[in-house]
């Protein structure tokens, strides 16, 4: 980067240090110059920019000495790297964070993936996903790659959905991007850092974290900001009542984003919060990545074509009960049938059936239409 450059970056990382406990303040400073290097060259006089600065912000500045050497000791560390120090005047700032008002004012970058592409999801959950946690992202993402293959996957590199998540795209050549709660020059959880590794070539890790910065509470709080502002939607797949992911699709909504959630069975513990969330209309039912694709409306007809000449399933799970094999079977042979009629046609009595269809209406297919009648997905 040139010098003009340079500076601009150093003076947004001091002052993104400087503005750490109170963000709204600074960001205010930012806007109204539209320069964090106008910002520091004022940091002494404040009140020539901002004329009703209140004495705590005085007193926050007067240590912009102390962080400008602090940005420089950084300088040296993210050119060595080769990470980029992404603020909102860069042109890869992630565009769709700078509309929220809490937007950092650096971002530390490590990676390939374009951060404005035109699809960017997150998939967000509990450290602690189930195998039917880990199913419905493996075929989430499966079906994804097939109809939407550009798509940016971003979670935070956390046990349970957000590694699954991140694992799963990368299988599937989908990029990927892990948002940290701590500096580039660490990695938490450290097992982790093999997929961290790979992504850094198929995505990338991104923060706004300093080096040194230890992986407190707060900062997995802060980070999730960063996931819900730079996405167009949020996926939550598993949560219980209260939990990270519950944060982030809060975030979400409170952006004006899309927020979807995969329900579970009642009464599970880590599908307490989907349930609970699209039962206050927080989140949309999600059933499959035809369901969001469709809401989206990011349906690419020749590869929705293609996607069911090769019969890819929309369904989460191939593999069904016999009783659930039975309604399927009878529904394939003749679709749309109520439940007296698909009892007779299936062989599975109507005292068993009730729960059969809801299993199936869960993992994403089947639906019930006008008139209690039940319709299959099919690939045709």
């Amino acid at each position: 980067m040139n010098h003009t450059d340079e500076r601009e970056a150093l003076c947004a990382m001091a002052l993104s240090k400087l503005g750490y406990y109170n963000q709204a303040a600074f960001r205010q400073l930012y806007e109204l110059t539209g320069s964090a290097t106008e910002v520091m060259a004022h940091s002494k006089d404040i009140t020539s920019l901002l004329p009703d600065a209140s004495p705590r912000l005085k007193e926050m500045l007067a240590d912009s000495d102390v962080m400008m050497r602090r940005a420089e000791e950084e300088m040296a560390f993210v050119q060595k790297y080769n990470i980029q120090v992404l603020h909102p005047a860069h042109p890869d700032y992630p565009q769709r964070l700078k509309e929220c008002a809490d937007a950092p004012l650096v971002l530390y970058y490590r990676g390939t993936a374009d951060l404005n592409q035109t699809r960017v999801i997150n998939i967000v959950g509990t450290r602690r996903s189930t195998p039917y946690g880990e199913d419905l992202i493996r075929q989430f993402i499966t079906d994804l790659q097939q109809w939407c293959p550009k798509v940016l996957v971003v979670s935070g590199l956390a046990y349970g959905v957000d590694i699954c998540a991140h694992r799963q795209a990368l299988e599937k050549g989908m990029e990927t991007v892990g948002v940290l709660a701590h500096g580039l020059d660490d990695l938490y959880p450290s097992r982790h850092r093999e997929t961290a590794r790979q992504m850094i070539s198929q995505g990338g890790l991104l923060t706004e974290f300093m080096t040194h910065t230890n992986a407190d509470k707060i900062n997995f709080v802060r980070r999730n900001r960063i996931v819900a502002g730079m996405s167009d939607a949020c996926i939550l797949v598993e949560s219980a009542a209260h939990g990270g992911g519950l944060i982030t699709a809060d975030i979400a909504r409170g952006y004006d984003r899309d927020v979807f959630a995969f329900p579970g069975r009642v009464g599970d513990p880590y599908s307490e919060g989907c349930n609970n969330l699209i039962r206050d209309n927080g989140a949309m039912l999600l059933t499959s990545a035809y369901d969001f694709v469709r809401h989206m409306g990011w349906e690419n007809d020749d590869l929705l074509a293609k996607a069911r000449h090769e019969g890819i399933e929309r369904q989460m799970f191939p593999d069904l009960s016999p009783d659930e094999q039975a309604v399927v079977d009878a529904l394939l042979h003749h679709n749309d049938l109520q439940v007296n009629m698909l009892a007779t046609q299936s062989g599975v009595p109507v005292t068993r059936l009730t729960s059969v269809l809801f299993e199936l209406e869960m993992k994403g297919i089947l639906r019930t239409l006008a008139g209690g009648v039940y319709h299959l997905y099919k690939n045709s």
